[in-house]
Formats: C-alpha cells, sequence, structure tokens
C-alpha cells in the first residue's frame, strides 16, 4: 500500500497545471453516514486529498462553522477511534486519495501516541496534521508515525519566521506545509490578506516540501489566486457550511 499518496498528489496536481486540493471535512457531521457521502461528493469534485476532522470539545482555533460542526458531532459520540474507523472505509472506497487526521493533541495523547500511530496506519492514514503541537514538542509522535509510514503536516502561522519554516519541514516527507492565510480562526472570508501572495512567494522559496494555503478560502476564485503563488489550497469551512445547509459541499464561484 502507497504511503506517498500525498506527495503524488501534489505532483499530479502540478503536472496538470493546477494546485492541489485539499478538503476538510469534519467526521460525524451531520451523521457519520453524511461524512462519507459527504467525502465521496468532494473527491468526484476534485479533492485530491481529503482532512478527515476529529470532533473536540475546546477548538480554539475554528471558526463558528467547524465549531459548530464538532459539537454536533460529539453529541452523537463521535470520537478520534470512531474517526479512524471512518477512515479506513474512506480509504477502502477511495485508495488513491490522500488521507489526513487533522485533530487537536489531547485526543491523540488520551488514546497514547503509539496506540493511534497503530490504529491510524492500519486505517490507510497518510498524515497527521494536529492543530496545538508546537515544533518543540513534536518529536515523540513523528518518531511513532514514521515508523507506520505515516507524515505530518505542519501549520506555519503568518508571522511565523522564515528559518522557522524552514525547521518546521525538517526530516518530513510525504507531507505539505499548511500555510495560515489570515490571523485568527478558521472561518470564510470575502477577502484575503493583500500581502498573502508575497508571504507565500517568500515560503515557496525556502520550503523543499508543497505549500498549501488555508483558512478563510471560500471561492473558487480565491482559490485560483492562491494557487498562483502556491502548490495547492484549503477549503475547510465553506465545504462544511454546505454540509450543515443539507448540500453536496462546494466553493462559491
Amino acid at each position: 500500500m502507497s504511503r506517498q499518496r500525498i506527495t503524488e498528489a501534489f505532483a499530479r496536481a502540478g503536472a496538470e497545471g493546477r494546485g492541489a486540493f485539499v478538503a476538510y471535512l469534519t467526521v460525524g457531521h451531520p451523521t457519520l453516514e453524511g461524512s462519507m457521502a459527504a467525502v465521496d461528493d468532494v473527491i468526484a469534485s476534485g479533492a485530491d486529498i481529503v482532512e478527515l476532522g476529529v470532533p473536540f470539545s475546546d477548538p480554539f482555533a475554528d471558526g463558528g462553522t467547524i465549531r459548530g460542526a464538532a459539537y454536533e458531532a460529539l453529541k452523537q459520540g463521535v470520537t478520534l477511534k470512531s474517526v479512524l474507523a471512518f477512515a479506513g472505509r474512506v480509504r477502502a472506497r477511495h485508495p488513491d486519495t490522500g488521507l489526513v487526521v487533522f485533530s487537536y493533541y489531547n485526543p491523540i495523547v488520551s488514546m497514547g501516541l503509539e496506540t493511534f500511530a497503530e490504529v491510524a496506519g492500519n486505517a490507510g492514514i497518510d498524515a497527521v496534521l494536529v492543530v496545538d503541537l508546537p515544533l518543540e514538542e513534536r518529536g515523540e509522535l513523528l518518531g511513532h508515525l514514521a515508523r507506520r509510514g505515516m507524515g505530518f503536516i505542519p501549520l506555519v502561522a503568518p508571522n511565523t519566521p522564515l528559518a522557522r519554516v524552514s525547521a518546521s519541514e525538517e526530516g518530513l516527507a510525504n507531507s505539505f506545509l499548511y500555510i495560515v492565510t489570515v490571523k485568527g480562526i478558521t472561518g470564510a472570508r470575502s477577502e484575503l490578506p493583500g500581502d498573502l501572495s508575497s508571504r507565500l512567494d517568500a515560503i515557496r522559496s525556502v520550503s523543499h516540501l508543497p505549500i498549501a494555503a488555508g483558512f478563510g478560502i471560500s471561492t473558487k476564485r480565491q482559490a485560483a489566486e492562491v494557487c498562483r503563488h502556491a502548490d495547492g489550497f484549503v477549503a475547510g469551512s465553506a465545504l462544511v457550511k454546505c454540509v450543515a445547509e443539507g448540500r453536496k459541499p462546494c466553493l462559491a464561484p
């Protein structure tokens, strides 16, 4: 079983002259079966990589849309264990799509790092993104992931110095840098920062990994704008909002 799906996804998108589409969905919202339909829909619409969001009781980095989705999933008893079982089902349906577990650190620690890595690896997960795990404290988790053939995806904040960006990607493979476009929490925005293009160009110049920009991207126009300076884009809140409204997840024109 290939564990280079993320690398391959960015390479394939680049060869096709486009940016890779990374789609975030909260697992268990509106239901587990509803989440499966949403995953099928975003992949059918062109998603190269799907981030499977683990619902958490204190999602401090998330805005109202994803926060609300997480609370609804938690009410139904969805846990990290549920998400990993769900991931195994997704992998069986979509053997070539990159799959990322998107979580806060508490659920992973509660499960146990070694157990988490074993279960995630068996489910076909390609990489893990942990919102609140800083560079200096990630070593133990990375060791467990590497032994199971999985990558780790760092978040890069708008004010992260370029030297720290370079340090964030040291030793990583089958991964990408998730470039946070705005200060603050997740959520669709009508406009992206004016200095974003120069920021992306600067990061791209020092990075050996692909870079994908996210937080606030809600339209195809914004995605195309970002991908002139990045290797891909991440959409989350806009897709979760569609699911909440009973629509197929998609970006506005």
